[in-house]
């Protein structure tokens, strides 16, 4: 049968990773590695034969900057034209979680700023709030509203890069799995989680919710392509 298809990719390492920096909505460049972190796994899809019908990436430089990488090594792993992969939609509700007066920060510079801020912070697990950040409830709203933005564009058949970042990609996996809560793991640079669903039923209820025919994991933050 045939199926929508969801690829979330985390994009390269950037210079702010690098530096341990918060960069929420600060557009940054990639490293050096990771661009050879999208070469890979360029080369990596090319080899499975996993062409997307459509892309949407975050508007942010390390996830454009990602998806160019991954396109030119994707298309020249197969020797073919320039012409691009597929349409793409650079969409803003794919960035990463806004860090507010931490943007641009290392750990080490906010500490340094806001004291007795990083003092609650490190001495509570309950939630505080970081002044001018986004919070959970509304990145999870952000997230149920762009996934229901999809669900309405494509259908069964349909296959999509989403080029996005690891605090985004948190609350965008919770709204595929249905979970009332957000889990938290480290999402490496480049990791891939590949979603099947029978877009047809997605809204039913009762017993084909549970049909585990019918949504499939294919992967779960895989670094197989290498990501260091």
């Amino acid at each position: 049968m045939a199926y929508l298809k969801l690829l979330l990719i985390r994009h390269g390492q950037s210079l702010g990773n690098q530096e341990g920096r918060m960069e929420g909505w600060q557009s940054t460049p990639l490293s050096p590695l990771g661009q050879h972190q999208c070469q890979r796994l360029g080369q990596h899809l090319a080899r499975q034969d996993w062409h997307p019908t459509h892309i949407y990436c975050s508007p942010l430089e390390r996830a454009t900057a990602s998806l160019a990488a991954i396109q030119a090594s994707f298309r020249a792993t197969l020797g073919v034209t320039a012409a691009p992969l597929a349409p793409v939609v650079y969409s803003p509700d794919l960035r990463e979680s806004h860090q507010g007066i931490f943007t641009g920060l290392t750990w080490a510079q906010a500490c340094d700023r806001y004291p007795q801020l990083c003092q609650r912070l490190t001495t509570s697990l309950d939630w505080q709030t970081v002044p001018e950040a986004e919070t959970p409830l509304q990145l999870q709203d952000r997230a149920q509203g762009w996934l229901r933005q999809v669900l309405d564009r494509h259908s069964n058949g349909d296959q999509l890069w989403v080029i996005s970042h690891q605090g985004f990609l948190f609350h965008l996996i919770a709204q595929l799995l249905g979970c009332d809560r957000t889990w938290g793991f480290a999402i490496p640079p480049t990791a891939c989680f590949e979603f099947w669903l029978d877009h047809s039923r997605w809204q039913q209820i009762g017993p084909n919710r549970h049909n585990t025919e019918l949504w499939c994991i294919k992967r779960f933050n895989d670094q197989s392509h290498g990501t260091v």
